[in-house]
């Protein structure tokens, strides 16, 4: 099936959608996007994706010309052309077509739309540490350099994916925010230093059963002692991890915890 791409004001077919070579995005890697998901055609958390889009922009020092209101009628016209009912649609937005290679421009807008599979899963990830803090963590920039540069060792460990640490203290994963649950059953994200999804904010919500959730540091330390352990995004919803560095977590099975999050974070959705 043909879809459609929106670049700045136009519905341009996906295959014949591009944008020039001087821009910054190509060029410096300088832009930001945001991403998020659809069920039954409805978005998922459209208004907080929404608001981080344009505090991304504002940080990056990268202008709108479209107002909040006017780039949702634009995204749910181009989900009207496109008739994709489970979807990820990703708004990024460039540095533009620098005179220099350098200075930023007049910004470019890319949304696109394609099918999402919903996987519930549940099986776990495994993952391994590395260290390393991303530039600007507060924003979600086009910067994956590390996490793809680190693939052939993702692979080489045969696992899923790598968990960031910087002195001492857990980040993040490259595309997900990271929790623990202690044996004293305190659920406990990442608080700096990270980029804080929209997943990880809705979660933060959720009212405990026989536990409690809260920000903080996470040590080393905290990781080898801890219980349970999960990761959250847009895609991958409460995904339990079953093991990190070597260290099997809750038995190499998903943890109560963090299946009881994952069925609660679905309820929001309907």
């Amino acid at each position: 099936m043909a879809t459609y791409t929106l670049i700045n004001n136009d519905f341009i077919p996906a295959t014949e959608a591009s944008v020039l070579v001087t821009d910054l995005a190509l060029y410096r890697g300088y832009g930001i996007f945001d991403f998020f998901k659809t069920i039954d055609s409805a978005p998922v958390f459209f208004e907080d994706h929404l608001d981080r889009f344009y505090n991304s922009a504002a940080e990056m020092r990268l202008p709108v010309d479209k107002s909040q209101d006017e780039l949702k009628a634009m995204i749910f016209e181009l989900m009207k052309k496109n008739d994709i009912a489970n979807s990820g649609i990703r708004i990024t937005l460039t540095g533009g077509y620098s005179p220099d290679g350098y200075a930023i421009a007049k910004p470019n807008m890319i949304i696109t739309q394609q099918p999402l599979t919903i996987n519930n899963d549940v099986k776990g990830i495994k993952l391994i540490t590395h260290s390393h803090q991303r530039q600007l963590p507060h924003v979600k920039t086009l910067d994956y350099l590390m996490a793809i540069w680190l693939q052939p060792k993702v692979a080489e460990k045969g696992v899923d994916d790598i968990l960031y640490y910087s002195h001492g203290i857990v980040r993040e994963t490259p595309r997900a925010n990271f929790f623990i649950v202690t044996h004293n059953n305190e659920v406990i994200t990442t608080a700096n230093n990270i980029l804080k999804g929209i997943v990880r904010k809705n979660l933060l919500t959720i009212p405990g059963n026989g536990f409690t959730i809260s920000e903080r540091d996470i040590t080393l330390d905290d990781l080898r002692q801890c219980k349970e352990a999960f990761i959250t995004s847009s895609t991958k919803n409460v995904l339990p991890v079953i093991e990190i560095d070597g260290r099997v977590i809750s038995g190499g099975a998903p943890g109560e915890v963090s299946v009881e999050l994952g069925w609660k974070l679905s309820e929001i959705h309907r």
